[in-house]
């Protein structure tokens, strides 16, 4: 893999079945000095990250096998953080807000001007390039895809959080984050690791909740040739790959009970044992979990064990939902809008007094991540144009609650009718149904006790 003269990899996965733009792009980018990889699907784009891990990533969005937006989640769920520029003949507002939900980067409608990509990666280039001062004095580089404001706040609750953070980042302390989803418990995990010693050192994550549990312990610790059906190599574990860097878990509560065990002696003894191999590996990493479940709560209903839970609490952090710090909505609504205006290439008139009033009525229930989801699908429906109320009014569902005991929000009822509505296409298959959705059988289970506890009962079957 060609590198910078920094160090810095030069390396660029294209990942697109149509061999005339896959030597177009090749062309192209080997001009500018990039070392370019091809791959045809999503199979093989996935095989290509983890052996090479490369810099960038381009990716069709049709493909055969595995298509593009599966390889995209896939690509975010194993713990990468590359940036991902999708590229697809079928755009559309739809589209465009699905790839950036799952983690895209940058969005391309075919036929692109070259010079528009071109100009898209010499961004990101300079991004990664770009020097920050620290607190300390001392330049650092910025890793590719991550904002270069850290954790965006005005709340003082929070001020005062990120200042505790902040002198205990050096340590090796475990640190638990707590919050709701949606509140930035990952972009907080990754301000923690900016600001510690191993800022230079691997930064690794991994959701907890998105890996199969009969997965996640292979993912976790890794594993010898061998070791089971379909192990024809060796490959190091999560742990592994965080050597003197950071490890996020997060979503810890998803965690099964046999395996928190397993954890815990990891925790305990900093050394792990790959499945199939009777020689334990040592490991010096800074772990930071996180989870939107109240762990507390979980001990008392057995659903965690708590010795794991002592262990995690050393540094317990919980951040506030949005509607509990209203002054950072106007504050991150900016933000996301500057960024989407120039992703866009679109001038950034800001927000009309009438828009910004709506924006900070709202009761985000999805947090941060439904603000950014919402800002991001204003600035596509906006015309150069200051950002107005209409640009965000079309976001509200009209779906109305059946239980008076269930939560009143749009995104708890969706997620439930879309979870029930799956269950019945696939005649309450829980195996099927949970595929379907993206999301593990334990999630799901733990979804339906919450609908059936909350709502007084599902429907027959379910």
């Amino acid at each position: 893999m060609l590198e910078t003269a920094n160090g810095m990899s030069r390396g660029i996965l294209v990942v697109e079945d149509d061999e005339q733009l896959q030597t177009a792009l090749t062309k192209v980018l080997s001009q500018h000095g990039y070392d370019v990889t091809v791959a045809r699907d999503g199979y093989e784009g996935l095989e290509h990250v983890e052996r090479e891990a490369p810099w960038l990533v381009l990716t069709d969005l049709s493909l055969p096998g595995k298509g593009g937006m599966e390889f995209l989640r896939e690509v975010r769920t194993q713990g990468y953080h590359m940036p991902v520029v999708v590229m697809t003949a079928y755009g559309g507002v739809d589209v465009a807000v699905e790839a950036l939900k799952y983690g895209a980067t940058e969005f391309l409608q075919k036929p692109f001007p070259i010079d528009r990509l071109e100009k898209i990666i010499q961004q990101l280039d300079d991004d990664r390039s770009e020097p920050r001062l620290t607190s300390n004095g001392v330049q650092e580089k910025i890793p590719p895809g991550e904002p270069r404001e850290g954790f965006l706040t005005r709340n003082p609750k929070v001020l005062q959080t990120l200042k505790m953070l902040d002198m205990i980042a050096s340590s090796s302390a475990t640190i638990l984050i707590q919050g709701e989803s949606g509140t930035g418990k990952e972009v907080l995990a990754r301000h923690i690791h900016r600001k510690s010693s191993r800022a230079h050192q691997p930064f690794v994550a991994i959701n907890c909740a998105a890996v199969p549990e009969g997965l996640l312990e292979s993912e976790l610790f890794g594993y010898e040739k061998g070791a089971f059906t379909g192990a024809l190599t060796r490959r190091a574990g999560k742990f592994e790959q965080a050597h003197h860097g950071t490890l996020l878990l997060d979503e810890i509560g998803e965690m099964s009970l046999g395996l928190q065990a397993k954890l815990l002696r990891v925790l305990q003894e900093r050394e792990v044992d790959r499945l199939g191999s009777r020689q334990p590996i040592p490991v010096d990493v800074r772990v930071i979990v996180t989870t939107n479940r109240n762990l507390a709560q979980e001990v008392q209903a057995g659903r965690f064990r708590e010795d794991v839970f002592y262990r995690l609490s050393v540094m317990p952090f919980t951040i506030p939902p949005l509607r509990d710090r209203p002054e950072d909505i106007e504050l991150l609504a900016e933000h996301f809008s500057h960024r989407s205006f120039l992703r866009n290439q679109r001038s950034c008139n800001g927000f009309t007094d009438e828009a910004m009033k709506y924006l900070k009525s709202r009761p985000w229930r999805g947090n941060v991540r439904e603000l950014e989801n919402v800002i991001e699908r204003g600035v596509l429906l906006a015309d150069n144009g200051p950002l107005q109320v209409e640009h965000f009014q079309f976001d509200e569902p009209t779906l109305t609650s059946t239980s008076t005991h269930a939560p009143t929000g749009t995104i708890w009822e969706m997620e439930r009718d879309l979870i029930i509505r799956t269950l019945e296409a696939h005649n309450s298959n829980r195996t099927h149904a949970a595929r379907t959705l993206g999301i593990s059988i334990r999630t799901l289970r733990n979804k339906l006790r919450e609908y059936r506890e909350l709502n007084g009962g599902l429907p027959l079957g379910v």
